[in-house]
C-alpha cells in the first residue's frame, strides 16, 4: 500500500468524506483462535512403545500417522482413546471418530473389532477396538486429529493438522526418521481396564460371581453367554472349580457376553476353563501374558 502524504489535516477530511458516502468499511473482525488443543496421548495402554510412520502417497503425508508395535504384536492390541470425548461416527475400514470438544477430533481407522457405540463417551484410555487386517494387508493403526476451521462440528480430511501426541509435534517424512514413543496414556490409572484378548473353544455361560457353580437360586441366576471365538476379559478373580479331575480351572474371568440373558447384566464373569490355550488354572491371554486379578 502506498502512503498518502498531503498536506497535514487531508487524510483525515478524506477519511471522514468517504465514511460519509459509505465508501470506508469497517475493519474486519478478527478470527477466532483455534481452542486449546486436548492433551493427546499415544492411543495404546500406558507404557507400550509403538513407532510412528508414513509414506509416499499418504496424502498428505506429514499429517497421517501409521503405528506399528515395538517389543509386541501389532495384531490384535487394544486401541484407546488419545483423549476424552464422544464417539461421533463409525466408518470402514474398521474406522471411528472421537470428536473431543472445541473443535478437536481424531480419527482411528483398520480396527476388526470396534468395542464403543455411536455417542459413547469415552475418558482418555478407554478401550476403543481391535487392530486388525481391515482394508490393509499390514496390521497397524492409521491416527489423525483434525481441527474444525468451517464450524460444521465435523472432523474432515481438509481440516487434519499435524499432530501433537504428549506434548511432541510430528511432521513425519517418508524419508524417516520414524520416531518410536512409549505410551503414557491413563498412566495415572484414569480410563478404563486394559483388554486381554483370549480364544475361547465353546461358549461360555456368564454369572455375576465366581460362586455359583452348582446353585440355581436367583443369585446365581445365569446372565448370558460369551460366543466362542476371540473375545476380551477385562481381570481374573478365583472361585468354584470347572471341569474334572484331570482338566480344571478355577479363574473365572470379567468380560462383556455377547448375548444378555432377560434381566440380566452384560457384564460378568465365565470361567477360564474354557480357554482355548493353557493348562489347570491358567488364566493368560493369547500373547501369554497373566491376565490382571480383578480388584
Amino acid at each position: 500500500m502506498r502512503l498518502w502524504r498531503g498536506k497535514p489535516g487531508w487524510a483525515a477530511a478524506l477519511i471522514a468524506l468517504l465514511m460519509t458516502a459509505g465508501v470506508c468499511a469497517s475493519a474486519p473482525a478478527a478470527t477466532a483462535a483455534p481452542a486449546a488443543r486436548p492433551d493427546f496421548r499415544l492411543p495404546f495402554a500406558c507404557g507400550q512403545t509403538w513407532q510412528l510412520q508414513t509414506y509416499l502417497g499418504h496424502a498428505p503425508d506429514d499429517k497421517k500417522l501409521d503405528m506399528y508395535r515395538v517389543g509386541g504384536p501389532t495384531l490384535g492390541a487394544t486401541v484407546v482413546a488419545s483423549a476424552a470425548g464422544a464417539v461421533t461416527e463409525l466408518f470402514e475400514p474398521g474406522g471411528l471418530e472421537i470428536n473431543h470438544g472445541g473443535g478437536w477430533f481424531t480419527v482411528y481407522l483398520h480396527m476388526d473389532r470396534r468395542d464403543v457405540r455411536l455417542g459413547q463417551s469415552v475418558a482418555s484410555g478407554t478401550p476403543l477396538g481391535r487392530l486388525g487386517l481391515v482394508g490393509t494387508d499390514s496390521a497397524h493403526l492409521h491416527y489423525e486429529q483434525l481441527y474444525d476451521t468451517n464450524g460444521d462440528n465435523d472432523g474432515e480430511t481438509d481440516e487434519m493438522v499435524h499432530p501433537v501426541i504428549q506434548g511432541t509435534e510430528y511432521r513425519l517424512s517418508p524419508n524417516g526418521p520414524f520416531p518410536q514413543v512409549k505410551s503414557t496414556n491413563a498412566c495415572d490409572g484414569g480410563g478404563q481396564p486394559d483388554r486381554f484378548w483370549v480364544d475361547t473353544y465353546a461358549d461360555a455361560t456368564g454369572y455375576k460371581d465366581v460362586d455359583c457353580v452348582g446353585d440355581s437360586t436367583p443369585r446365581c441366576a445365569p446372565q448370558g453367554t460369551l460366543r466362542k471365538g476371540t473375545n476380551y476379559v477385562l481381570c481374573k478373580k478365583w472361585g468354584h472349580k470347572v471341569g474334572n479331575d484331570t482338566s480344571y480351572n478355577h479363574w473365572w474371568l470379567l468380560t462383556d457376553l455377547d448375548e444378555v440373558a432377560p434381566g440380566g447384566s452384560g457384564r460378568a464373569y465365565v470361567s477360564a476353563y474354557y480357554l482355548q490355550k493353557w493348562g489347570n488354572d491358567e488364566a493368560k491371554d493369547n500373547d501369554g501374558r497373566v491376565i490382571d486379578t480383578c480388584t
